[in-house]
């Protein structure tokens, strides 16, 4: 017996929806595996990682404060993979939104007035649209693959960080630490009341809101999703390639660099050799899990979040090794995409004489 692929007439919704889940629950499967692999109850160390973040208020705002940077990032990326263009260098254009936003305190470190935190959420949304244009440019220019010209990026901006926070824009006060000094309380991003959260998180559900708004019921958002769907059909309306390709770099790096910049003011207050676990890659998860929709990513957001702090949690109370939080990550990557597969085919066993017994019609 063997197994097929038949491909659907039409796309199927129910797997559209259902693909995440079975993703999720495979994962799931897969984690417990490695926790019994490694001579750990996987029972146990499933609810360490999945469960126990949820139930102590400290982890759940932890998550919330994780999943922040990612949705944000993912929600720009969604505007690029709708559209058909390949952004994979969101890490690099979160860092260098950091490194414009900390400019502002680094440098004049005096300027402490209402329009301190305004300025800098713009300058590192500016700084992460101005990296992500390069690779768009490259593209619209000499035809250059996006994918492998963001991704470079990515290594350049990382090492621009380093050598700055290491040199430069080292705090002479710091006892020679590569960081630089703490920001001002006017560059400091201040936290909801009650709560122990910063407004990064309610400045991210505003802007998925505004972006669902913007692809669901704008003509831009129509043109975003013919020229993903068909460049063809686009051209003929009248849409330019190049100028969306242009545009959704743009918005991509800006959130990402709006996304560094409320990290840097918010979470750690000042600039560090790595300021980021890995948002920008785990962020093409959280798109694609979401399945490229604001409302989705935000879910997806937290179900990702949940892997670092649960990442946290299993290496502490368990001595696991504090990468299993990636490789729980690329799993979860590879099974989203596998299940995706479901959307366009359906399986099918085949006998060994040729008779078939298709399983579903899912």
């Amino acid at each position: 017996m063997r197994v097929e692929l038949v491909k659907r007439k039409e796309h199927s919704r129910k797997m559209a929806l259902l693909s995440p889940l079975i993703a999720v629950g495979l994962t799931a499967i897969a984690a417990g595996l490695i926790f019994s692999i490694s001579g750990h109850n996987p029972l146990f160390g499933l609810y360490k990682f999945f469960i126990e973040p949820l139930t102590q208020e400290w982890s759940l705002n932890a998550t919330i404060a994780k999943a922040t940077p990612l949705i944000l990032i993912a929600c720009g990326l969604s505007v690029c993979y709708l559209s058909n263009n390949w952004n994979i260098g969101a890490e690099g254009q979160f860092v260098v939104g950091a490194l414009f936003g900390s400019a502002l305190p680094i440098l004049m470190p005096d300027f402490e007035s209402a329009v301190t935190l305004p300025l800098m959420m713009a300058f590192g949304a500016i700084g992460g649209a101005l990296w992500a244009l390069i690779p768009a440019l490259l593209k619209t220019r000499f035809n250059t693959n996006e994918i492998l010209t963001s991704l470079m990026l990515v290594y350049v901006a990382s090492l621009l960080l380093d050598y700055l926070v290491r040199g430069p824009w080292r705090d002479p006060g710091g006892y020679n630490f590569p960081e630089s000094a703490l920001f001002s309380d006017a560059a400091t991003l201040s936290t909801v009341p009650g709560t122990s959260l910063s407004y990064a998180a309610p400045i991210t559900l505003i802007v998925a809101v505004v972006l669902a708004v913007v692809l669901g019921k704008t003509i831009k958002g129509f043109e975003i999703r013919v020229m993903g769907e068909s460049p063809r059909a686009g051209s003929f309306a009248g849409f330019s390639a190049k100028k969306l390709t242009l545009f959704s770099f743009a918005i991509a790096g800006g959130l990402a660099g709006l996304a560094g910049t409320m990290e840097v003011s918010g979470a750690l207050n000042q600039l560090l050799p790595t300021i980021s676990p890995g948002y920008g890659f785990t962020a093409i998860i959280v798109a694609f899990l979401g399945r490229l929709n604001p409302f989705g990513i935000i879910v997806a957001g937290f179900v990702l979040a949940l892997s670092y702090i649960g990442g946290e949690a299993v290496q502490s109370a368990m001595g696991v090794s504090n990468k299993i939080a990636s490789v729980i990550q690329g799993l979860l990557l590879f099974f989203v995409l596998a299940c995706d597969t479901l959307i366009l085919y359906r399986i099918r066993f085949v006998g060994r004489r040729g008779s078939a017994g298709e399983v579903s019609h899912v």
